[in-house]
């Protein structure tokens, strides 16, 4: 569900870490999600919907209905 449909920008995960005194005591999984929004795009002459990030959207990669 969370994915550009232009980019294909999707979740990523990594660890939080706590740092005590300089030194990393202790790792948690965690996940870093895009910005994804539903618009409404033209696409080959027809509207839809799409779920597209805000920065292809930001850049002009799609243009709205």
């Amino acid at each position: 569900m969370a994915r550009c449909e232009m980019c294909d920008k999707g979740i990523q995960t990594g660890h939080r870490l706590s740092i005590t005194r300089s030194q990393i005591s202790r790792r948690a999984n965690r996940m870093w999600r895009p910005n994804i929004k539903k618009i409404r795009v033209v696409q080959n002459g027809t509207a839809k919907t799409v779920s597209i990030c805000t920065r292809c959207l930001r850049s002009g990669v799609v243009t709205r209905a």
